[in-house]
Protein backbone atom coordinates (compact mmCIF):
# COMPACT_ATOMS: atom_id res chain seq x y z
CA UNK A 1 0.00 0.00 0.00
CA UNK A 2 1.70 3.39 -1.14
CA UNK A 3 1.54 6.19 1.34
CA UNK A 4 0.79 9.64 -0.28
CA UNK A 5 2.78 12.09 1.69
CA UNK A 6 0.74 15.25 2.53
CA UNK A 7 2.70 18.48 2.13
CA UNK A 8 1.32 21.50 3.43
CA UNK A 9 0.84 24.86 1.26
CA UNK A 10 3.34 27.42 1.78
CA UNK A 11 2.91 30.85 2.93
CA UNK A 12 2.49 32.56 -0.85
CA UNK A 13 -0.20 29.00 -1.85
CA UNK A 14 -2.28 30.59 1.30
CA UNK A 15 -1.63 33.82 0.52
CA UNK A 16 -2.85 33.53 -2.77
CA UNK A 17 -5.95 31.58 -1.33
CA UNK A 18 -6.93 34.32 0.95
CA UNK A 19 -6.26 37.23 -1.59
CA UNK A 20 -8.88 34.91 -4.34
CA UNK A 21 -11.63 34.90 -2.05
CA UNK A 22 -11.11 37.17 1.02
CA UNK A 23 -14.42 37.32 2.66
CA UNK A 24 -15.11 33.41 1.31
CA UNK A 25 -14.56 30.60 3.78
CA UNK A 26 -11.48 29.02 1.89
CA UNK A 27 -9.96 32.82 2.21
CA UNK A 28 -10.74 32.95 5.88
CA UNK A 29 -9.82 29.00 6.43
CA UNK A 30 -6.34 29.66 4.45
CA UNK A 31 -5.71 33.24 6.47
CA UNK A 32 -6.06 31.23 9.67
CA UNK A 33 -3.86 28.58 8.89
CA UNK A 34 -1.26 31.33 7.91
CA UNK A 35 -1.37 33.54 10.73
CA UNK A 36 -1.41 30.23 13.37
CA UNK A 37 1.67 29.36 12.14
CA UNK A 38 3.16 32.83 13.34
CA UNK A 39 1.29 32.88 16.25
CA UNK A 40 3.72 31.58 19.26
CA UNK A 41 6.80 33.19 16.97
CA UNK A 42 4.89 37.14 17.21
CA UNK A 43 3.62 36.56 20.76
CA UNK A 44 7.30 35.49 21.51
CA UNK A 45 8.62 38.51 19.63
CA UNK A 46 6.41 40.94 21.63
CA UNK A 47 7.07 38.86 24.85
CA UNK A 48 11.07 40.47 24.36
CA UNK A 49 9.58 43.83 24.43
CA UNK A 50 7.76 44.12 27.02
CA UNK A 51 8.14 41.15 29.36
CA UNK A 52 4.58 41.10 30.16
CA UNK A 53 2.85 38.13 29.10
CA UNK A 54 -0.81 39.92 29.22
CA UNK A 55 0.33 42.89 27.01
CA UNK A 56 2.52 40.52 24.88
CA UNK A 57 -0.77 38.77 23.99
CA UNK A 58 -2.71 42.02 23.68
CA UNK A 59 0.27 43.10 21.48
CA UNK A 60 0.79 40.29 19.14
CA UNK A 61 -3.44 40.62 18.74
CA UNK A 62 -2.63 43.95 17.57
CA UNK A 63 -0.06 42.93 15.06
CA UNK A 64 -2.02 40.08 13.46
CA UNK A 65 -4.80 42.70 13.34
CA UNK A 66 -3.02 45.26 11.56
CA UNK A 67 -1.49 42.63 9.42
CA UNK A 68 -5.32 41.39 8.69
CA UNK A 69 -5.92 45.20 7.53
CA UNK A 70 -2.68 45.33 5.37
CA UNK A 71 -2.68 42.30 4.03
CA UNK A 72 -4.86 42.71 0.77
CA UNK A 73 -2.04 45.15 -0.31
CA UNK A 74 0.66 43.41 0.88
CA UNK A 75 3.18 43.61 -1.84
CA UNK A 76 5.25 40.85 -1.76
CA UNK A 77 8.58 42.68 -1.91
CA UNK A 78 9.86 40.34 1.21
CA UNK A 79 8.93 37.37 2.59
CA UNK A 80 5.44 37.29 4.60
CA UNK A 81 7.05 36.25 7.83
CA UNK A 82 9.42 39.68 7.57
CA UNK A 83 6.71 41.59 6.49
CA UNK A 84 4.62 40.72 9.68
CA UNK A 85 8.11 40.08 12.30
CA UNK A 86 8.16 44.49 10.94
CA UNK A 87 4.70 44.79 12.18
CA UNK A 88 4.95 43.09 15.28
CA UNK A 89 7.74 45.55 15.73
CA UNK A 90 6.47 48.64 15.10
CA UNK A 91 3.62 47.50 17.38
CA UNK A 92 5.99 46.66 20.08
CA UNK A 93 8.03 49.48 19.89
CA UNK A 94 5.40 52.03 20.22
CA UNK A 95 4.21 50.21 23.53
CA UNK A 96 7.63 50.06 24.83
CA UNK A 97 7.94 54.32 23.69
CA UNK A 98 4.16 54.85 25.61
CA UNK A 99 4.93 53.95 29.06
CA UNK A 100 1.18 52.34 30.36
CA UNK A 101 0.07 53.82 33.13
CA UNK A 102 -1.96 50.80 34.09
CA UNK A 103 0.99 49.19 35.18
CA UNK A 104 2.36 48.38 38.23
CA UNK A 105 4.86 46.67 40.11
CA UNK A 106 2.83 43.24 40.80
CA UNK A 107 2.58 43.16 36.76
CA UNK A 108 6.95 42.60 36.57
CA UNK A 109 6.32 39.22 38.47
CA UNK A 110 3.81 38.17 35.95
CA UNK A 111 6.80 37.74 33.76
CA UNK A 112 9.01 35.53 36.08
CA UNK A 113 8.67 32.22 34.30
CA UNK A 114 8.37 29.88 37.50
CA UNK A 115 9.91 26.59 36.09
CA UNK A 116 13.35 26.47 35.76
CA UNK A 117 16.26 27.85 36.02
CA UNK A 118 16.46 28.97 39.81
CA UNK A 119 15.39 32.42 41.15
CA UNK A 120 19.81 33.50 41.19
CA UNK A 121 20.02 32.04 37.52
CA UNK A 122 16.84 33.72 36.21
CA UNK A 123 17.67 36.72 37.65
CA UNK A 124 20.99 36.93 36.43
CA UNK A 125 19.86 36.16 32.91
CA UNK A 126 17.07 39.25 33.05
CA UNK A 127 19.98 41.40 34.31
CA UNK A 128 21.87 40.37 31.63
CA UNK A 129 19.13 40.65 29.06
CA UNK A 130 18.23 43.96 30.23
CA UNK A 131 22.06 45.27 30.31
CA UNK A 132 22.11 44.34 26.33
CA UNK A 133 18.76 45.82 26.06
CA UNK A 134 19.78 49.50 27.87
CA UNK A 135 23.59 48.76 25.41
CA UNK A 136 20.82 48.77 21.75
CA UNK A 137 18.68 51.08 23.39
CA UNK A 138 21.22 53.48 24.22
CA UNK A 139 24.04 53.23 21.83
CA UNK A 140 21.88 52.15 18.37
CA UNK A 141 19.40 53.61 16.62
CA UNK A 142 16.34 51.52 15.36
CA UNK A 143 17.92 50.25 12.49
CA UNK A 144 20.55 48.73 13.60
CA UNK A 145 18.79 47.37 16.71
CA UNK A 146 16.26 46.02 13.85
CA UNK A 147 18.87 44.30 12.08
CA UNK A 148 21.00 42.99 14.55
CA UNK A 149 17.68 41.23 15.94
CA UNK A 150 16.59 39.57 12.83
CA UNK A 151 20.02 38.37 12.37
CA UNK A 152 20.61 37.64 15.86
CA UNK A 153 17.15 36.15 17.32
CA UNK A 154 15.40 35.53 13.72
CA UNK A 155 18.20 34.35 12.01
CA UNK A 156 16.98 35.95 9.27
CA UNK A 157 20.09 36.04 6.12
CA UNK A 158 21.92 39.35 5.37
CA UNK A 159 19.92 39.85 1.84
CA UNK A 160 16.03 39.32 3.87
CA UNK A 161 16.96 41.94 6.43
CA UNK A 162 18.65 44.63 3.46
CA UNK A 163 15.28 44.02 1.79
CA UNK A 164 12.86 44.10 5.14
CA UNK A 165 14.66 47.24 6.11
CA UNK A 166 14.94 48.81 2.48
CA UNK A 167 18.67 49.25 2.54
CA UNK A 168 19.52 50.84 -0.65
CA UNK A 169 23.24 51.43 0.51
CA UNK A 170 26.07 49.00 -1.46
CA UNK A 171 26.58 46.85 1.49
CA UNK A 172 23.10 46.81 3.16
CA UNK A 173 22.39 44.76 6.09
CA UNK A 174 26.07 43.44 6.64
CA UNK A 175 27.39 47.34 6.88
CA UNK A 176 24.55 48.17 9.13
CA UNK A 177 25.49 45.05 11.14
CA UNK A 178 28.78 46.07 11.31
CA UNK A 179 28.46 49.45 12.88
CA UNK A 180 26.05 48.32 15.21
CA UNK A 181 28.89 45.36 16.61
CA UNK A 182 31.25 48.19 16.39
CA UNK A 183 29.14 50.40 18.65
CA UNK A 184 28.43 48.22 20.87
CA UNK A 185 31.81 46.98 21.47
CA UNK A 186 32.49 50.54 22.04
CA UNK A 187 30.04 50.59 24.51
CA UNK A 188 31.06 47.75 26.25
CA UNK A 189 34.95 48.30 26.26
CA UNK A 190 33.41 52.36 27.63
CA UNK A 191 31.70 50.25 30.12
CA UNK A 192 34.74 47.88 31.73
CA UNK A 193 36.76 51.33 32.31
Amino acid sequence: MKHEQRTEPDDGALLDAFLSDPEGVSGRRAVSELFGRYQRRVYLWCYRYVRDRERALELAQDAFARAWRALPSFGRRSRFSWWLFVIARNVSLNAVAAPSLLRGDAALLDGVPSVAPGPAERFEQEQDWEAARRLMLDHLDDQERMALWLCCYERMPLDGITRVLGLENATGARGLLQRARRKLRAALEAREE
